[in-house]
């Protein structure tokens, strides 16, 4: 069913004019959702096809290809045109069996427009002009935008996988969360819409559109910044440590295993190392429950001092605590992650794929014996290099996936006489 659609669909023909938006059609059967578009299986799904860069020659051909099946799309210029202002936005893919590296030419196409804020209002008014999109109604490169705009699928046959890559591109930091919405204007439009979980009807503000389709993504957290406080009182969640009350969390944790269980002396436990590290709490429902300390050498990450409070040992805290720990060793670029284990906890890190070093000693701190354990991390695509935008590396440290308060203030004219010069 939906290899059959896609070769018709175009989130609105690329060229739908504000008539067209507003006249009524009948409405289509409702219909339940089969291939929700948070659910496809990238790897799995598009194993057999190749995106391709989106050049000038390849758009051009594929749109030749795309208006034998549907009419109404917007001129090569147009596309070639979004397409230099940011590349990122469309798809072209091609079937392995069928790529010619020496003329790559693609064989299917997604295309998508990120609204700002003002281009979500026109969408909503129906004032959105698909056919020749204003740059002013886009979000910026690199900059997470309002909503993310289906502006065309273009996908004969087998190559239906291309809706699972597309959703792989839109699992980024930029773009993570950011709802997606589409304008179907032909009945195959909206039963696709259907069947991949989109519905009917939007609010913008005060704006109702109910012609505008909305597919309602979930905020894609990380394990590392997971905590809320309204999650429930059973629910487990991980906060970094940013705050005084915070850290008297960790000490308080800390105090109730090292210092009262475990017998540890004041000046062994607090060490000299809990302002140069990174620490993490968790929490069941509202309770601080178990906290780790994470330090960073050149080429390693150390975890240190994980604890859980006694009366919650039977809990999911403590390996709610370790992956969250490794995810953020990973968006921080590391592949390799060391630590110090009692004897006695050698299996428990066992699950985390930590293997006991060899050629190392046991040796003894604190009245207890330890060995080292180290464990390599797959490599984390989106990790955090030079290369990031430079608004993404001055949030609040492991909220990365939210925009911070100075790129808040970026929206102020400059008032300093540097910065005035410079412009």
């Amino acid at each position: 069913m939906v290899c059959s659609m896609l070769k018709k669909i175009a989130a609105d023909d690329m060229a739908e004019t504000h008539w067209q938006m507003v006249k009524h059609e009948p409405a289509a059967p409702e219909k339940k959702s089969r291939y929700r578009l948070d659910e496809l299986n990238a790897a799995r799904i598009a194993k057999n096809l190749v995106i391709l860069a989106p050049t000038e020659a390849i758009i051009a051909d594929l749109m030749a290809k795309a208006r034998l099946s549907i009419p109404g799309l917007a001129d090569t210029s147009e596309i070639v045109r979004i397409m230099n202002y940011n590349p990122d936005l469309m798809l072209p893919v091609v079937r392995k069996s069928r790529l010619n590296p020496d003329a790559p030419l693609g064989e299917g196409l997604i295309a998508f427009l990120p609204l700002n804020l003002l281009g979500m209002q026109h969408l909503a008014l129906g004032t959105f002009n698909a056919a020749v999109p204003d740059e002013r109604l886009l979000a910026k490169p690199n900059e997470r935008p309002a909503g993310i705009y289906l502006w065309c699928i273009f996908a004969p046959g087998p190559l239906a996988g291309i809706s699972a890559l597309f959703m792989e591109r839109l699992s980024s930091d930029q773009f993570s969360g950011v709802n997606i919405y589409a304008r179907p204007v032909t009945d195959d439009g909206r039963r696709f819409s259907q069947l991949m979980g989109l519905t009917p009807g939007i609010v913008i503000g005060d704006i109702h559109a109910p012609n505008v389709w909305v597919f309602t993504r979930k905020s894609l957290t990380p394990s590392y910044d997971s905590y809320s406080p309204d999650a429930g009182k059973h629910a487990i969640g991980i906060a970094i440590v940013r705050t005084v009350d915070d850290m008297l969390r960790v000490a308080a944790i800390r105090n109730a295993v090292y210092i009262g269980e475990q017998e540890c002396p004041y000046e062994e436990e607090y060490d000299g190392n809990d302002l140069s590290g990174t620490h993490l709490l968790a929490y069941i429902g509202k309770e601080p429950v178990g906290c780790l300390r994470l330090r960073f050498f050149a080429g390693f990450a150390k975890l240190e001092r994980l604890a859980i409070r006694k009366e919650f040992r039977k809990s999911q805290a403590a390996f709610h605590l370790v992956r969250a720990a490794l995810k953020f060793c990973q968006k921080k670029g590391y592949g390799r992650v060391y630590l110090h284990s009692q004897a006695r906890l050698i299996d428990f890190w066992a699950r985390f794929h930590f293997q006991v070093m060899e050629g190392r000693s046991h040796f003894v701190f604190s009245d207890f014996d330890y060995v080292e354990m180290t464990a390599d991390l797959e490599p984390d695509a989106e990790a955090l290099t030079l290369e990031a935008n430079p608004y993404v590396l001055i949030r609040p440290e492991g909220r990365w996936h939210v925009p911070g308060v100075l790129e808040q203030s970026a929206a102020r004219a400059p008032t300093s006489p540097s910065a005035l010069k410079k412009r």
